[in-house]
């Protein structure tokens, strides 16, 4: 009996203290507590209790999860991580985080200390009273989140989460919740072995437990380790459940549902909120899939409530990076319901439903259902209205759709009825680069119609563009360079670009370090070359440049030598160039590539052979060099466009009688090896006369001058034959 009075006194005291602490806080009258309640002792008082809050982190196991938490830090820390995410503090707000400190501290700062001292050294109530009064404190200020971490109230709240009692449990969640904002105090819960304990809640029966949980989950998990170790305590199957709720709850406005099903509604926003923190690690993503979040997804899409559709938006766009997931999220039609959305006023919703498309947008049957699904409306009057400028991430979602639909031939037909050139153009003088790589992409594919070829020089857009061949940006001069290649096929336009000297900074980005803007950069050079006022002094006019493209040939990347191999078969077209060319030992360089089973290389280096073989004696020498061989192997590839080039070299190259005889013979190897009896004595020349049949102009003309000299050095044998017998 004893005992227990000495309890309830100590009680007292704690609670009167609490009201204390309240008191002061809100400023009202005291408030007089007659006979407090008594209570029995319990796994928080005092002793007990200290012994369970001084224990430290990591070296106990968890009791919720035991031989669990002494190996997962090391097995997590083993496994690659694939995010971006950064872990600690950046300096700016290490900086912000002194200032905070070393200005005035208010009092709450002390009040806050205070209740924590009285969850870590009262009972079971005092611990729940202190938690509640602990709520009503703005716990989302960076001070008062300073007050709870400065005083180890952090390991306090993840210890409370091993025990039993399910309101002091919601109340150290509910307290997390909030201060797992701060990106220091993720780390710590994540170090204090936080995040199993947090899983194991989500086993509970109690659905505002689960919910808080989820609801710290998704803050914690920005950190790249919690997402680890959500993963391997098995925490996202828990968390795709409780995206498990009815259609009808989900079409239902809040107002009209009952309590049980604004809590099941709860529940699911805070998995999805989780889900969508824990998406950007691509094993998780994986791990979602097979646990069947797809089916889900594509329910929740269809919710009338915004805060249910924006986390689960943003976790489809970042599962849309995924090929498995593109795949799914077309096959469960969850487009329609996108492109729905992309008509709401929540900037939030746009974003998050114009990124998906970006991503989604790569195959052509998503290009295909968002036109129909009138999607590609929404996308322009994103980047017509003003007010959205500031708002880059989505500028970038809405630009970036736009250029990934526009890949697709009746899609920029409904963009040029809604004029979407000219809006892009509008969005040159952008300071983003993300934004400006899209919207140069979108261009790219745009002006590949030659009417939008004209409406971009009558907007001054070719001016913008030649600007922003300055940057440094590689994905945007990728994207510049496409752009125009499409642009200098139009006559006009090239005069312009020439007046611009757009050339030059072209020929510029050769040096790029970049290989897929070097490669495309080449290609951008063919068009600019070839439709110059005088192509052959134009390249002579750059000092160094074609020393600069004959040095690319020793590149290893074979999207980098065709478009090599392209440039310097435009460029030896003007028989001064092809002198230079042939000086600086470009007929070596092509030889070493023609072993190569590459088709765009194939057919770029054969046209670059035949470019280069008729200057001096280049054809004997590209038969010394065992070129013809090879070249006569392209012509069994199933790429048109490689014929058709094989069929020029081959005509220039059987200008030499030597030649003529290597492809007569290298050909019979060929037919011999595909069992074709009818040809095995013709050589190369059943090739050449199904070329012949060819529809294309070009192939038939240099297929036919090939069979003449073939024919030709046959009739000289035959005569030179009859003369010996004569004599």
């Amino acid at each position: 009996m004893a005992n227990t009075n000495n309890i309830s006194g100590d009680f007292n005291t704690e609670t009167s203290d609490v009201v204390s602490v309240v008191r002061k806080k809100a400023g009202k009258e005291e408030v007089q507590k007659n006979d407090p309640p008594q209570v029995q002792p319990s796994e928080f008082s005092s002793s007990k209790s200290r012994q369970r809050f001084l224990r430290r982190s990591g070296q106990q196991k968890c009791g919720s999860c035991p031989d669990r938490l002494s190996n997962i830090k090391k097995s997590v820390q083993a496994l690659d991580s694939d995010s971006t995410e950064v872990e600690s503090s950046t300096d700016e707000e290490e900086r912000w985080k002194d200032v905070a400190r070393a200005a005035e501290i208010p009092a709450d700062y002390y009040n806050i200390q205070k209740l924590v001292k009285f969850i870590k050294a009262g009972n079971q109530t005092a611990t729940i009273v202190s938690l509640c009064c602990l709520r009503d404190y703005d716990l989302t200020t960076q001070i008062n989140q300073f007050a709870i971490q400065d005083i180890g109230g952090l390991e306090v709240m993840v210890n409370i989460l091993e025990c039993n009692d399910a309101k002091c449990r919601l109340g150290a969640l509910s307290v997390l919740a909030d201060i797992s904002l701060n990106i220091d105090i993720r780390k710590t819960i994540v170090d204090l072995d936080g995040i199993p304990l947090i899983i194991d809640i989500l086993n509970s029966s109690m659905k505002d437990l689960k919910t808080v949980a989820a609801e710290t989950l998704a803050n914690v998990a920005k950190v790249r380790l919690a997402r680890k170790y959500v993963r391997i305590c098995g925490g996202i199957p828990k968390l795709v459940d409780l995206l498990d709720i009815k259609l009808q709850i989900l079409k239902t406005p809040r107002e009209e549902l009952t309590a049980e099903e604004i809590e099941n509604l709860n529940q699911a926003r805070a998995g999805a909120r989780a889900l969508w923190s824990l998406s950007d690690s691509r094993h998780n993503k994986e791990l979602m899939r097979k646990s069947g979040i797809v089916p889900l997804m594509a329910r929740l899409l269809k919710s009338c409530h915004i805060d249910v559709v924006i986390p689960i938006m943003g976790t489809i766009q970042k599962c849309a990076s995924e090929p498995k997931f593109q795949l799914a999220i077309t096959t469960e039609g969850m487009i329609a319901d996108i492109v729905n959305h992309l008509n709401s006023t929540n900037l939030d919703l746009k974003k998050e439903g114009s990124s998906a498309i970006y991503k989604c947008a790569f195959d052509k049957t998503t290009r295909d259902l968002v036109r129909e699904a009138g999607g590609l409306e929404p996308l322009v009057a994103i980047i017509k209205d003003k007010n959205v400028r500031d708002n880059k991430p989505l500028l970038i979602g809405a630009t970036g759709a736009i250029w990934m639909c526009a890949a697709s031939p009746d899609n920029v037909l409904k963009f040029d009825s809604l004029r979407t050139v000219n809006h892009l153009v509008t969005l040159l003088n952008d300071e983003s680069d993300d934004v400006l790589t899209n919207v140069v992409g979108a261009i790219a594919e745009c002006v590949r119609v030659q009417t939008n070829r004209e409406v971009l020089r009558t907007a001054n857009g070719l001016t913008a563009l030649v600007c922003l061949l300055n940057s440094s940006h590689p994905p945007l001069l990728e994207n510049l360079a496409k752009a125009l290649k499409e642009c200098a096929q139009d006559i006009p336009s090239m005069r312009i670009l020439e007046e611009l000297d757009a050339v030059r900074l072209i020929w510029s980005l050769l040096k790029n370090t970049n290989s897929r803007v070097q490669a495309f950069a080449a290609y951008a050079i063919c068009p600019c070359v070839q439709n110059a006022n005088d192509s052959g002094e134009l390249v002579r006019s750059l000092v160094g440049a074609m020393e600069l493209v004959v040095g690319l040939l020793k590149s290893k990347d074979v999207l980098v030598l065709s478009a090599v191999c392209a440039a310097i078969a435009t460029i030896a077209k003007d028989t001064t160039n092809v002198a230079i060319l042939t000086d600086l030992k470009v007929i070596y360089k092509l030889a070493n590539l023609v072993n190569t089973t590459d088709d765009l290389l194939r057919a770029n280096l054969a046209a670059a052979i035949a470019s280069c073989a008729t200057f001096g004696n280049n054809t004997q020498e590209l038969g010394r060099l065992r070129t013809v061989t090879p070249i006569v192997t392209y012509m069994t590839s199933e790429d048109p466009e490689v014929h058709r080039t094989t069929a020029m070299a081959l005509e220039k190259l059987s200008m030499d009688p030597q030649n003529c005889i290597t492809m007569h013979q290298v050909g019979r190897a060929l037919i011999l090896a595909k069992n074709w009896v009818t040809y095995q004595k013709s050589g190369v020349v059943p090739f050449l006369l199904e070329c012949v049949g060819s529809t294309n102009k070009e192939l038939q003309l240099a297929a036919a001058g090939c069979l003449r000299n073939i024919r030709e050095l046959a009739l000289r044998a035959e005569e030179y034959l009859l003369k010996i017998d004569d004599d």
